[in-house]
């Protein structure tokens, strides 16, 4: 990876173009064997959606093909959480043996009906729709070769230039109608990174994760109704249809079993007779694998897996790094829920400090880190959180949170628990400071935005009002998380920190002004 210094504020295409630094979550699914397919397709997705609804809750939509006919498509979009768009007299018409489905995240310049996903474009060769979670790194240079070939795009969505990209001929021409792999891997030449896609075309889809594996992809199998779902899945069981997923949190919901991950580069090809790997497109030699280490830290759900490991043991295994890093001397270790619950858990077992819960949370009220405008958080702030003042009342304590972004949070939780009666608030927080920007599809703000840039330690601990604060250091949370990858796979290991370290894994692109 290459350390850039990043001076200034981000000034790129993310800022005065599109806005579209965002995490979001993309799903398939299609049943095999015989069509009809007796799954409930839509269904499926649609539940595959809300399993991933923490990856994005301000827009959602589905797509479903029969896969008799190149224009039998069944569309449904809308801005909200997926509960709100997709109710039962919009299933009914979601007809289909195979569809895509996304939920998106964005911020607030691109919070558009117009660009919701998936998008849906009719080609010569019929209709093809597309969901796409990351960004293109290289997207102003990808945007004017469509441009210049006559294309026209009606939005600024990477997603949609992913779209266009791959209704261009692939170089070496194509004999017998389209050659949807050479289009992939054409894309995946020109743009190295940041995406997972699903790609479906009327009895298809295409899985699709970028050569640095940056963004998360897995594979599930539709196991028959009268198969057992636990422990590990059998490649020997009958398959009723296979679904792929930004997550694998989701999958026991609908009857699928988690298979593995789509590995960095492949493309797979999904049919009504299963799956088969076509191809992976290989990387630069002297660069490595650089799978986001924030899914870790924040976003994932807690049941996910990736790598082979839970994100749950992941997060627990980085309290208790952080717990050998930065002792303290306190009454009670707890958290700020829900994402540093299973931190604090881990600092407990290594320090021997009693864990107990001090703050209430409000499950109705969405995360702030996700809301587009800092008066939303700071709302959100105001109303998410309540103290349990039997837990809090004359105690020292250690607060346990995942991350600090711009420091808007912490402040009003530590007063809440002074106001409760705690004697003394000591924050630790289970990941290394954010200090850069992120340019592969994660919502983290300018650098003057992030407060590790302005502040260190002991000047943001008098800025929130806790006794101490300490992070997670980028070694600590580099152990955390290869612990386990090391022993299985030592060879494959390798995550993006650019957001922690500036270290980016191919480079700042040149159109990007900093």
């Amino acid at each position: 990876m290459e350390r850039f210094e990043l001076k200034g504020k981000r000034l790129g295409r993310g800022a005065v173009e599109s806005g579209l630094t965002h995490e979001c979550g993309v799903f398939g699914a299609i049943g095999t064997g015989d069509w009809p397919t007796e799954l409930d397709i839509s269904q499926i997705i649609c539940w595959g959606l809300v399993a991933l609804q923490h990856r994005g809750q301000e827009s959602a939509g589905i797509v479903t093909s029969e896969g008799n006919c190149a224009k039998s498509y069944h569309v449904h979009k809308g801005m909200g959480m997926v509960s709100n768009i997709f109710n039962d007299e919009v299933m009914k018409k979601l007809k289909g043996n195979l569809g895509i489905g996304h939920t998106r995240y964005s911020t607030s310049a691109a919070s558009e009906t117009v660009n919701c996903q998936p998008f849906v474009v009719h080609t010569a060769h019929g209709a093809m729709a597309v969901a796409h979670n990351g960004e293109l790194v290289n997207c102003d240079d990808l945007r004017k070769m469509v441009l210049g070939r006559g294309v026209g795009l009606s939005t600024h969505s990477d997603s949609e230039l992913i779209t266009q990209a791959l209704c261009l001929n692939p170089p070496e021409g194509e004999k017998n109608g389209p050659d949807w792999p050479a289009r992939i891997r054409h894309l995946m030449e020109l743009a190295p990174l940041s995406y997972s896609l699903v790609v479906m075309i009327r009895d298809k889809i295409y899985a699709v994760r970028d050569p640095y594996g940056n963004r998360p992809l897995c594979l599930g199998k539709i196991i028959p109704g009268n198969e057992r779902l636990d422990g590990d899945c059998d490649d020997s069981r009958s398959a009723d249809g296979w679904v792929v997923s930004s997550e694998s949190c989701g999958f026991l919901s609908i009857g699928a079993q988690y298979v593995r991950e789509v590995y960095p580069g492949e493309i797979i090809e999904m049919t009504r007779d299963g799956i088969r790997s076509i191809d992976i497109i290989d990387r630069p030699q002297d660069k490595s694998q650089a799978f986001c280490i924030f899914e870790y830290v924040y976003f994932a759900r807690p049941d996910s897996i990736f790598e082979g490991q839970m994100v749950y043991n992941v997060r627990m295994q980085c309290g208790k790094q952080l717990g050998i890093e930065h002792p303290v001397d306190a009454d009670i270790v707890s958290s700020v829920p829900e994402s540093g619950t299973a931190a604090a858990h881990g600092f407990s077992r290594q320090t021997g400090i009693s864990f107990a819960e001090v703050l209430c949370k409000n499950r109705y009220v969405g995360r702030s880190f996700i809301q587009p405008s800092n008066r939303l958080r700071r709302l959100a702030v105001n109303k998410k959180f309540g103290a349990l003042s039997g837990n809090v009342k004359g105690k020292k304590i250690i607060l346990i949170d995942d991350s600090i972004v711009r420091g808007n949070t912490i402040g009003p939780i530590i007063k809440l628990l002074r106001n409760a009666g705690a004697k003394e608030v000591h924050i630790r927080i289970a990941s290394p400071p954010l200090m850069y920007p992120c340019y592969m599809g994660i919502n983290i703000p300018t650098r003057e935005e992030l407060i590790a840039n302005r502040m260190n330690t002991e000047e943001l601990a008098k800025h929130v009002g806790a006794d101490s604060l300490e992070y997670l250091s980028v070694d600590g949370l580099v152990k955390a998380v290869r612990s386990d990858i090391v022993s299985k796979s030592p060879t494959k290991v390798g995550h993006c920190t650019a957001c922690l370290t500036g270290e980016y894994p191919n480079g700042v692109p040149t159109q990007m002004d900093w």
